[in-house]
């Protein structure tokens, strides 16, 4: 435990593990993993404090995605600024109900198939109907290449 009066940044980094990749939280986290630093009579998120920490506020309007994908990472090279639908855009694993191993694909009972599908500005893109779901989730990261700006899982297999 810190002593109070101590200023932020050394309260904040003695809560850090440094290490050359990622900066791991070592204190309070909520339930999604993110770290939380009380600041100012309250709770904040401890990526968001490590931003504004080292460069500065974060811009009007903007999330800080988390390019190494470690949602307990507070390494300031690792976050950037993005608009709330990039960030989703970079997801990097699959969402809890998916049982197909790959983003965008699921099985279609009545076709007897596997369908690819993105979901692009809230709109659902039935991509098709594959024999398998290794050529669903190809035509669907073919789709989200094409859809996404910051898609880094994606472009990373490309």
């Amino acid at each position: 435990m810190t002593a109070p009066g101590l200023p932020i940044e050394v309260r904040f980094f003695t809560k850090v593990n440094k290490t050359d990749g990622c900066w791991e939280w070592a204190a309070g986290r909520d339930s999604a993993g993110y770290g939380r630093f009380w600041l100012d009579g309250k709770t904040a998120l401890a990526h968001r404090v490590s931003y504004r920490l080292a460069y500065g506020s974060i811009p009007d309007g903007k999330d800080l995605d988390h390019i190494c994908w470690n949602r307990g990472c507070v390494r300031p090279d690792h976050l950037r600024p993005v608009t709330h639908k990039e960030n989703h855009e970079n997801r990097s694993g699959l969402s809890s109900h998916n049982t197909s191993g790959f983003r965008g694909v699921s099985w279609h009972k009545t076709s007897n198939s596997w369908i690819a599908y993105v979901i692009h500005d809230g709109k659902h893109n039935h991509v098709g109907s594959f024999s398998t779901r290794e050529k669903a989730a190809e035509a669907a990261r073919q789709l989200r290449l094409s859809l996404y700006s910051h898609n880094d899982a994606d472009r990373k297999k490309a």
